[in-house]
């Protein structure tokens, strides 16, 4: 302080009895200095109520009493020491003219107040505290936060809300969740309350990717449904292309969902209609009675199918597994019809994905091995069907069904991972890997991107050995398992 009685240029934490806090904190004092009575200050130059001065604990007579004389406050042993503790530190005394009157003195949240922090009203501090959170203040804004979250308890919440929220701001990970997520948190609550029908094991991968893919649509915008979505696939021995959007998409999934709702005796998503039974078909059929294009009100219905699927096959008991689900061209039983379904689904939610920039992983281990074993055990007939059509070597060496015969060892590796042998001559064959004529090794993604017709079946292997025609028929017959 100067000779005037204001205060100078100390830090606040430098006042006694001031709090400070470097950042957000558990909890706050539910003291609101707002209510606090504060004591009435008179004008510059004006004289001080008696009752506004608080009690200093001085010695009796006049505070300049306890001043030296004028000239005595440039030697230090003409200042009695007992003197200035008995005013507290209020005053120090530069000339000897400041001592004419007595100015206020100051409690310790009067002079935590009026430190060189600046006086700003609640709301401005409140807008604050976004900057805050950045360490974006000033240094005189931050200390000036800082104060007011010792007092205020809604501002410090929101503080520590805020200063949370960064953390997120400057991780380097995905802030998609994790895949397995959902399997871990339904086995924990079936762990505690079994369900009463639950849902049969065979059934769980389209129940989860039709929950992930749900997640990816309840999150993009009313615009983010009319982005451009390019479905590829592989047809004729060389690539294919479909332009849609995100709700063009939608509506794809649930044409060809359902053939399996009849299977189940659902209703026809398309309704009473005679439609083919081709899912490419179906999904023209869709598709052109769409118009103008679907918006987000084409996921409602979809999820409601998706739901009454899975509630129907968890009812119906243990034989509903085999009851086959017609394709047009070919059949599978309700259990590999409802994983292909989530083959798709996530092949989908991952082209949905790329279009809206939003982060999207493959499914957990489990369910991905599931899918890339379906897609092995379709291999034969694939094979079988493209050597009819001329578009695959000739049989070289033809078995009785069930027995052992020429096979490519199909090793997938890392996520869903596995080894599959592949019979080459004849469908009713049995793979065997004293009969392998080749290898050929696939990362787990990458097999089912070309399953799905998304690479070509020329770049796909990572690696062969052996038979190079057997291989070429196998990469081929699986980017042949494609559709739209």
């Amino acid at each position: 302080m100067n000779g005037g009685g204001r205060e100078g240029d100390r830090r606040d934490d430098e006042v006694r009895g001031a709090r400070r806090i470097p950042g957000p904190r558990g909890a706050v004092d539910d003291l609101d200095l707002e209510t606090v009575e504060r004591p009435v200050l008179p004008p510059p130059g004006g004289s001080t109520p008696d009752e506004a001065v608080p009690e200093q604990g001085a010695p009796e007579g006049d505070v300049r009493d306890a001043v030296p004389e004028a000239g005595a406050a440039d030697e230090p042993d003409a200042v009695d020491p007992d003197a200035v503790d008995a005013v507290d530190e209020p005053y120090a005394v530069d000339e000897p003219d400041a001592v004419d009157e007595p100015e206020p003195a100051m409690t310790s949240a009067t002079s935590a107040t009026s430190a060189a922090t600046p006086v700003l009203s609640h709301q401005v501090l409140k807008a604050l505290l976004g900057a805050w959170a950045l360490s974006a203040c000033s240094a005189e804004e931050t200390a000036a936060v800082e104060d007011h979250l010792t007092v205020c308890a809604p501002c410090a919440d929101e503080a520590l809300r805020l200063r949370d929220a960064v953390g997120l701001l400057h991780t380097d990970g995905s802030l998609d969740l994790d895949p397995t997520l959902r399997t871990r948190v339904m086995d924990g609550c079936l762990g505690r309350r079994p369900a009463r029908i639950p849902v049969p094991d065979w059934a769980t991968p389209y129940d989860a990717e039709t929950a992930r893919l749900d997640a990816l649509l309840r999150d993009i915008g009313d615009s983010e449904w009319h982005a451009p979505v390019r479905l590829q696939w592989f047809e004729d021995e060389r690539p294919a292309t479909r332009r849609t959007t995100v709700a063009g998409v939608i509506g794809h999934l649930m044409a060809v969902d359902g053939l399996v709702s009849a299977a189940l005796g659902l209703d026809d998503p398309l309704g009473r209609v005679e439609v083919p039974l081709s899912p490419a078909r179906r999904t023209e059929t869709y598709w052109a009675a769409t118009r103008p294009p679907a918006t987000r009100a084409v996921r409602e219905p979809w999820r409601d199918l998706t739901h009454e699927l899975i509630r129907t096959a968890s009812l119906a008991g243990r034989n509903v597994a085999e009851r086959s689900v017609s394709y047009g061209d070919f059949a599978l039983p309700l259990q590999d019809a409802l994983l292909d379904r989530a083959f798709e689904c996530w092949v989908h939610g991952t082209d949905i994905a790329e279009a809206v920039d939003y982060p999207y992983k493959p499914p957990s281990a489990a369910h991905l091995h599931r899918m890339i074993d379906l897609a092995a055990r379709l291999l034969p007939a694939a094979l079988a069907g493209r050597r009819s059509a001329g578009l695959a070597g000739p049989a070289k060496e033809l078995v009785a069904p069930g027995e052992p015969g020429r096979s490519v060892h199909l090793e997938v590796e890392g996520h869903g991972g596995g080894d599959w042998y592949i019979p080459l001559d004849s469908p009713a064959a049995v793979g065997s890997p004293r009969r392998a004529v080749a290898q050929v090794a696939l990362d787990g993604v990458e097999f089912c991107q070309l399953v799905a017709g998304h690479i070509s079946p020329v770049e796909a292997a990572a690696g062969q050995e052996g038979d190079r025609e057997a291989i070429r028929d196998v990469l081929f017959a699986s980017a042949s398992l494609s559709r739209l």
